[in-house]
C-alpha cells in the first residue's frame, strides 16, 4: 500500500516537472520570458473627420420668403384670377391639393406645368405711424398653384402651396424671382447701440395683423427704393427711451417725501420711506424731486434698442422685412434705422 502511495506521488511530481519544462521551452521559443506580465495594448485615439464644405444658409425660406406679402404703390393687375374650384359645391375655401379653375386657358398661352403665385390685395394702406401718407396697396401672398389641365378659355390648377386659405376671386401672377439674404455671423447684439445717422423709418404693419412681435416674424416698414434700401440690409429696431410697450408706467409717485412714521415704536429704525423720492437742495430741504423733474435733466435722443431685422423685398415706398433678433416684444410703430 505504501509502495502504491509513493508511486502516485512520484508520478504527480514527474507530471508537474514535465509541465514546467514545456512552459519554459515554449516561452523561450517565442522569445518571451515565462510568467512575465504583458503590457496592455495602447488605446487608439479617435479622430473626428469633418467635411468642411461651406454651405450658404438662407435667412428666410418658404412662407417667410414667398408668402411674406408687400405694400406696392403701382396699380394691381386684376385680369387673371381664380374663378372656380372642383369642390366649390361643398366648400368655400381651398388649400393644398385642391383643384381650382383659372380665368386663362390656351387662348392666353397657359400651358400644363405653368406655376403662378396667388395674391389677395387688401386695399390702400395708410397709418399714423408714417409721415409719407398713403404708402400703397397692401397685398397678401397666399400661395402657389400648378396648371394640370388646359382648356380653350380656362385652365385647371392644383394648389401646391397654401400659406393661407384660397378664395374664389384671388388673383394670379408669375411667381416672383426672390433670393433670400444669406446668413452671416452677426456681431453681439448691442442693446445700447448708438444711432448711425442713416435712413430711419417705422414698422407700419405686420403680417397677419400682429401687434406684439418677435424673431422670425414678417413686418412692413416705410422705407423703400426711394430711400435707397436694398434686400439684405440690416436695420436696428428701437423706440425712444420711456415710450412704447404694453404698460406705460407714467403715474405719479405714490409716496411723498414728507410722509413719515414708518419706524416701529420700540426700535425707532428711521422715519423715512424707502419708496419716497428725495427732496431737492444740498441739505434735502427743498421741493420733492419727481420722475418728470429727473427726466428733464437728461439729454434728448436716448433710445431703447429692442431688436434687429433684415430686408427681404423692396417696393417703391416700403419694404418687407424679417425680424432676426429681439430683446423684448416689438410693436407696430417701433422705429427702425439702417445699420
Amino acid at each position: 500500500m505504501k509502495a502504491l502511495q509513493i508511486s502516485a506521488k512520484s508520478l504527480a511530481i514527474m507530471f508537474l516537472a514535465v509541465f514546467a519544462l514545456t512552459v519554459v521551452s515554449s516561452s523561450s521559443a517565442s522569445g518571451q520570458e515565462p510568467f512575465r506580465q504583458q503590457q496592455p495594448r495602447a488605446t487608439p485615439t479617435p479622430k473626428l473627420v469633418i467635411n468642411r464644405i461651406q454651405r450658404e444658409l438662407p435667412v428666410a425660406a418658404r412662407n417667410n420668403l414667398y408668402c411674406a406679402g408687400y405694400i406696392q404703390n403701382a396699380p394691381v393687375n386684376t385680369d387673371f384670377e381664380v374663378v372656380g374650384a372642383s369642390d366649390e359645391r361643398e366648400q368655400n375655401v381651398y388649400a393644398e391639393n385642391d383643384y381650382v379653375y383659372l380665368s386663362r386657358g390656351a387662348n392666353r398661352g397657359v400651358k400644363v406645368g405653368d406655376m403662378f403665385a396667388v395674391t389677395r390685395p387688401r386695399g390702400k394702406f395708410r397709418t399714423r405711424f408714417s409721415r409719407k401718407g398713403t404708402l400703397g396697396i397692401y397685398v397678401e401672398e397666399v400661395g402657389a398653384v400648378e396648371v394640370v389641365n388646359v382648356k380653350s378659355e380656362v385652365s385647371v390648377a392644383r394648389v401646391v402651396t397654401s400659406c393661407d386659405t384660397f378664395l374664389l376671386g384671388d388673383l394670379l401672377q408669375p411667381i416672383p424671382a426672390r433670393v433670400s439674404p444669406v446668413f452671416q455671423p452677426r456681431p453681439m447684439f448691442d442693446l445700447f447701440a448708438e444711432p448711425t445717422g442713416k435712413a430711419q423709418g417705422r414698422i407700419v404693419l405686420a403680417r397677419d395683423s400682429r401687434e406684439a412681435l418677435s424673431a422670425e416674424q414678417v413686418v412692413y416698414i416705410d422705407l423703400g427704393a426711394e430711400d435707397n434700401v436694398s434686400v439684405g440690409d440690416y436695420l436696428t429696431i428701437y423706440r425712444p427711451l420711456g415710450t412704447g410697450g404694453v404698460l406705460n408706467s407714467d403715474q405719479h409717485v405714490s409716496l411723498s417725501a414728507r410722509d413719515d412714521g414708518f419706524q416701529s415704536e420700540t426700535y425707532r429704525g428711521g422715519k423715512f420711506s424707502n419708496q419716497a423720492p428725495r427732496k431737492s437742495g444740498s441739505e434735502a430741504e427743498g421741493k420733492i424731486v419727481s420722475r418728470r423733474d429727473a427726466k428733464r435733466r437728461r439729454p434728448s435722443g436716448l433710445r431703447k434698442v429692442v431688436g434687429e431685422m433684415v430686408i427681404l423685398n423692396v417696393k417703391e415706398r416700403t419694404a418687407t422685412a424679417l425680424i432676426t433678433r429681439n430683446a423684448q416684444e416689438i410693436h407696430t410703430g417701433d422705429m427702425v434705422e439702417l445699420q
